[in-house]
């Protein structure tokens, strides 16, 4: 069994996204038994959270629920608990390193750099564009997934 943690700052927006996409992308492809998902924030503001509403709302319109989700902040043993740790953003990977205590077995990654895309996940908290946060997300769990095959 695969298991992926996602990570963004809050884990209100980007890295929840990411987790209920994954799940919907291994559900519609029968592979339930094959990964156990989750996601994590990198910093403790948001601790206890649900999903920011207007994520909640892209995920419902693609008919992707995330009903009982809180934010929860990474921690040390999460490294040993996942096999693979993706990022949002290059912000969100140095914290991830700091709080692992560095990378020794390459889990770390950012969630474009598994596509022809590399770089960032368009953070909606700034930009209120979360249709390109939604393109993003799919892009790289979809290229995760495939990946996985």
């Amino acid at each position: 069994m695969k298991r992926i943690l996602f990570v963004c700052h809050g884990n209100i927006c980007r890295s929840p996204m990411a987790e209920f996409v994954m799940k919907d992308l291994v559900m519609k492809a029968g592979r339930e038994a094959d990964f156990y998902i989750e996601s994590a924030a990198t910093s403790t503001e948001e601790i206890g959270n649900p999903v920011y509403p207007p994520a909640r709302r892209k995920l419902a319109e693609h008919g992707i629920g995330c009903a009982g989700k809180t934010a929860r902040q990474m921690t040390r043993a999460d490294y040993d608990r996942f096999d693979l740790i993706v990022g949002m953003d290059s912000w969100n990977l140095r914290n991830m390193h700091r709080i692992c205590g560095g990378d020794a077995e390459g889990k770390i990654h950012l969630l474009m750099d598994f596509t022809r895309r590399p770089g960032d996940v368009a953070d909606p908290w700034y930009t209120d564009d979360f249709d390109a946060t939604w393109r993003d997300v799919l892009e790289g769990c979809t290229a995760i997934l495939q990946q996985e095959g």
